[in-house]
């Protein structure tokens, strides 16, 4: 889009919303010329509202004022207009203001869900902008009061059935309904990886099926919302007064879904249920979210329950809670995905193999990444490194999303910080590598890192939400089926990386879940289960995850694919007006961004940043920091640091600390043409003079992976000493 196109967006006065309004209606700008617009329909002391758009206004408020329904609930009436709206524009902001609404507290919303699509269209970026101030101009007419950010991060948002679905979300509706209605009975099995949408697309279809369409008038309506409509009324037509329970196996996901079913029109708390409850009535249909974490009788802490609930329908201790859910019901739909299967409890993959071998069995998969901003890409990086099957060494450095390797479980702490305090919902989560001693006394510390003193989640119910969290560790059982936007995961001691095998291992006398290992003889299938474990938290993050690993080797692993965090300088940058060059100050360059810059060293004061040196170190004309990154140094520059070096002075530098240019050193740490290394020469005299026959440049470092880089007589001429190494500075 060129810079000529601006948007702006126009709301207009509140009209009242009655027959005697309409000639004052019919002369608003966007009404006259039957242009798309958005309208919002509400009434401030019932706190109720609705959405639409439209392009004849004029026709459809008519309609609105001839339903008793809308003219009992509603009393005024705003428009919101702009002459760059076109119909896939006023869709999309209908659908953003119908979500974000719905969420934000002040009014209960009156809409459907049905119709609620994202449909790509020519300039869809701008016109995400444009949202953005036509909510500042609701918030400056206090018709709402929340932020869009403070809307994202709640729970009633995360999870609402007002959410639009893509595309691979919307056929799968209409195929799960066109089954539902179709067939006698139905067993359909919904897969998809992490973040593909499972539980949103479980919370939207219970509300469609939900929806009260018997007046809807069709004329109001666009194609899809029409299809959904009479695949709506199929289904109460074939299920008249319909039973529907909404399963959640995890205690934590089961309370939140509930307090969003609370404030939602049309749902009930009381439709969230575990298995367990299953069988307080028969179902029409049960819903099951994270399929892959319901039971079987093994490994649990409730077996006596369990039991009696396999007996009630003469079952053996074979009886699993996926039996309960079928015996309850005459139609299941399963959200499913064996890849977050993370203990022995869980029901195997071959049950539900078994049953989707049926005739009316139906498998559908979702294949959009909806959570991470890393998309499908993400999700097999991660797969693909904890499997230890990455095909492609280089580094993965996704452009949405921010992966980091710490090698400072602090630094990574006071990182998550800053964006936990600009964002929100950034938690720290670990392996199950620590016992629970907090569980039975308040002040003891279960995680000890680094200088951190940690304890566990206080609560296992909502613990994404509750209070304290940022400052507690979560796992597994309190995370899985939650969104956040980063996600800071700790690799625990139970989790290693073998660099002779080139194989994660995995500890089994360090992993303190009980019953996520009694009874698992093969140390390989515990293995698989701390996978899963690990992938599933990594998936958590929208837009990031920070990761430590107290693994030395499995750190290092890390950082071979990954990128590593590196501190910023502590050294005091001079603004460029109280610069005096090799007076008060040295200049910075970027050794990875040098890019054949330090031939000449020609110094100009505009183009590098110039920093104060510390009390003790003597500033000289000669002098400049460059940090140091990578672990070929260790031994004397550990990675990340800042250093002080001068530009060559001559003479013998052998045994000396030096950064080198070369057009054809290749070095894994500091890229193309740049290295620095202990300098060592090979010279043969020839009479009276001698000549290098040779130049070595040596690592220094604690890893043996290092080479000597050597450059023989007919490379020497192109080799260029740079600068020799003073000291660390900081």
């Amino acid at each position: 889009m060129n810079s000529s196109f601006e948007l702006s967006v126009e709301v207009s006065e509140r009209y009242d919303f009655n027959k005697e309004s309409l000639d004052r209606i019919n002369k608003n700008t966007w009404v006259k010329n039957q242009w798309p617009l958005v309208y919002f329909i509400q009434n401030d002391s019932k706190k109720v509202a609705y959405v639409g758009e439209s392009t004849n206004f004029s026709s459809r408020i008519k309609n609105h004022l001839a339903n008793p329904e809308k003219t009992n609930a509603f009393n005024q009436v705003s428009i919101i207009g702009s002459d760059k709206f076109n119909k896939s524009a006023a869709l999309d902001i209908e659908s953003k203001l119908i979500q974000y609404i719905s969420s934000e507290g002040t009014y209960e919303l009156h809409n459907g869900n049905y119709g609620l699509i994202n449909h790509n269209y020519y300039q869809q970026d701008l016109y995400s902008n444009l949202f953005t101030s036509i909510w500042d101009k609701l918030i400056e007419k206090e018709i709402v009061s929340k932020s869009l950010q403070e809307i994202e991060n709640s729970e009633l948002f995360k999870y609402s059935p007002y959410k639009s679905l893509n595309e691979d979300q919307y056929n799968s509706v209409i195929e799960i309904m066109e089954a539902l209605t179709n067939k006698d009975s139905s067993q359909i099995f919904i897969k998809g990886s992490a973040g593909t949408g499972k539980t949103i697309l479980a919370t939207y279809l219970i509300k469609l099926l939900l929806s009260d369409v018997s007046d809807s008038n069709m004329d109001d309506f666009s194609e899809t919302e029409i299809i959904e409509i009479e695949l709506i009324r199929a289904f109460k037509k074939k299920h008249p007064d319909a039973k529907i329970g909404f399963v959640i196996a995890m205690t934590s996901l089961r309370k939140t879904i509930q307090n969003v079913f609370r404030k939602t029109p049309d749902l009930k708390s009381s439709m969230i249920i575990s298995p367990s409850e299953t069988f307080k009535q028969q179902y029409d249909l049960l819903i099951v979210d994270e399929a892959h974490r319901l039971r079987q009788y093994k490994n649990i802490g409730w077996m006596g329950v369990f039991k009696k609930n396999n007996e009630k329908l003469g079952l053996d201790n074979t009886g699993t809670e996926l039996d309960w859910i079928i015996a309850n019901s005459k139609n299941q739909i399963f959200f499913y995905d064996s890849a977050q299967s993370v203990k022995p409890s869980d029901i195997p993959k071959s049950n539900f193999d078994k049953l989707l071998s049926k005739s009316n069995a139906i498998e559908i998969e979702l294949k959009s990444q909806m959570r991470s901003k890393g998309g499908n890409d993400y999700i097999t990086f991660v797969d693909t490194l904890l499997n230890v099957k990455r095909e492609n060494k280089s580094f993965y450095s996704p452009e949405n999303y921010d992966l980091v390797v710490f090698d400072s479980m602090k630094e990574m702490y006071e990182q998550l910080s800053k964006k936990e305090e600009k964002y929100g919902l950034c938690r720290l989560v670990a392996g199950y590598s620590w016992p629970w001693l907090s569980q039975k006394d308040d002040n003891a510390i279960d995680i000890k890192i680094d200088g951190l003193d940690l304890q566990w989640n206080k609560t296992d119910k909502d613990w994404i939400n509750s209070e304290n969290s940022f400052k507690e560790v979560g796992c597994i059982h309190t995370t899985q089926g939650y969104d956040l936007n980063y996600t800071g995961v700790i690799f625990g001691e139970e989790i290693s990386f073998n660099k002779e095998t080139n194989q994660i291992e995995i500890d089994k006398t360090k992993y303190f879940d009980k019953n996520g290992k009694r009874g698992i003889d093969d140390i390989e299938d515990l293995k698989a289960y701390i996978i899963n474990i690990y992938k599933t938290i990594l998936y958590r993050g929208i837009r990031g995850a920070y990761v430590y690993a107290c693994d030395e080797n499995l750190r290092e692993y890390f950082k071979d694919h990954i990128s590593s965090y590196k501190s910023e300088s502590k050294l005091r940058t001079l603004p460029f007006q109280e610069v005096k060059p090799y007076v008060n100050s040295v200049p910075i360059y970027d050794i990875y961004a040098a890019a054949g810059e330090f031939s000449d060293l020609q110094i100009s004061t505009e183009d590098f940043e110039w920093v104060e040196l510390p009390m003790n170190v003597t500033v000289k004309r000669d002098y400049f920091v460059c940090q140091v990154r990578g672990e070929s140094m260790n031994k004397k520059i550990p990675d990340g640091s800042w250093c002080l070096f001068k530009r060559d002075p001559g003479g013998s530098r052998d045994g000396k600390v030096v950064l080198v240019e070369h057009y054809d050193i290749q070095d894994s740490d500091f890229g193309s043409g740049y290295t620095i290394k202990s300098y060592h020469s090979k010279k043969i005299r020839i009479g009276d003079s001698w000549r290098h026959e040779a130049i070595t440049l040596k690592p220094l470092s604690d890893d043996s992976s290092y080479e000597d880089i050597i450059l023989d007589e007919s490379e020497l001429s192109e080799l260029k000493v740079i600068g020799e190494f003073i000291t660390i500075l900081e």
